[in-house]
């Protein structure tokens, strides 16, 4: 029998979360302030429409979902934790570190499995990128940028960095396997006091540097990872069709009588087995609340993300600032 799932917010990406556990057959319930949202999903998924506060006492629910505005899903997860429910929490798991390292150490402390919501760490591009550096195809890895750009979504509470930045931040973790010693920020706020622009720039302790580009006032959408190393690189473009999702340019530059000289080469394609990326995730979660193991997007690395958003927040006191 599988887990028995309730979702915590019915809005735009908790619904996402709603329709693909149905699919997965482990959704049980849903729940929101807005009894009518709830009552509205629960009818067109067959399941049940739950007030948030019963979602901590009732014994017929195992795990949430958590799809809140972040500055509820600290308090919320530690809620949860001490229920006795498992969690899968949105990113960003908190708008504070403290309140992040509250909620993970809750779910320590009850033997809950915390699970954050850094989805593009279950794409089939991005792991196949993560097995080629691991295979040693592209090299010593010396260089890695991201563009997550486009127009919306809006946020009343967080910018742009802490909006798109995690999903990025998370992959970038995933490739160093450490966090960075130097993280620089860098902003620009148009519409109110938060940063529509956000720039991060890292070093590592290898040496290893990246540069990290969000914009919610973009006019183009951009979803592109950049992996640089010494034999080849490598470009995850979510944007692009399948076929073309993950390109390996194997450039070469070296010197030659103390000039320097380099050949391009067109880009290979890699091939990637489609799948959703969130229910890739989903099934993980299940996998990990059945077999009680770590997950991959743990509660850890969500505070290492936030460690990293911290710094790197420009805080502007005027928009244009």
């Amino acid at each position: 029998m599988k887990p028995r799932i309730a979702v915590l917010g019915c809005g735009y990406w908790g619904s996402n979360h709603i329709r693909t556990l149905k699919a997965l057959g482990a959704l049980h319930a849903v729940s929101d302030a807005n009894r009518a949202r709830a009552e509205g999903f629960a009818s067109e998924q067959d399941c049940l429409a739950i007030e948030p506060d019963q979602l901590f006492v009732r014994d017929d629910i195992d795990a949430i979902v958590m799809a809140l505005p972040p500055q509820f899903h600290a308090d919320l997860a530690v809620r949860a934790a001490e229920s006795g429910k498992d969690v899968l929490v949105e990113k960003p798991i908190a708008l504070t570190v403290p309140d992040a390292e509250r909620a993970v150490q809750a779910a320590k402390d009850n033997g809950r499995v915390f699970m954050v919501g850094h989805v593009l760490r279950f794409h089939p591009a991005f792991e196949t990128l993560k097995g080629l550096i691991d295979k040693g195809e592209l090299g010593e890895v010396r260089y890695i940028h991201s563009h997550r750009l486009g127009l919306g979504k809006f946020h009343t509470e967080n910018d742009a960095l802490w909006d798109l930045a995690p999903h990025d931040l998370s992959m970038i973790l995933a490739i160093t396997g450490t966090e960075p010693i130097e993280v620089r920020g860098e902003g620009a706020a148009l519409l109110d006091n938060l940063s529509d622009f956000a720039h991060l720039h890292m070093r590592f302790p290898n040496g290893l540097r990246s540069h990290l580009f969000t914009s919610r006032l973009n006019p183009y959408r951009e979803r592109r990872l950049t992996v640089v190393g010494t034999k080849a690189m490598a470009v995850f473009d979510d944007v692009e069709p399948w076929e073309r999702k993950l390109a390996v340019y194997r450039h070469a530059v070296w010197q030659d009588s103390g000039q320097w000289a380099f050949t391009t080469n067109e880009p290979s394609y890699v091939a990637v087995a489609q799948g959703m990326p969130l229910t890739r995730e989903l099934e993980h979660f299940i996998q990990c609340i059945e077999t009680r193991a770590e997950p991959r997007t743990s509660g850890e690395e969500a505070i290492r993300v936030l460690r990293i958003l911290t710094a790197g927040t420009v805080t502007h006191t005027t928009p244009n600032s």
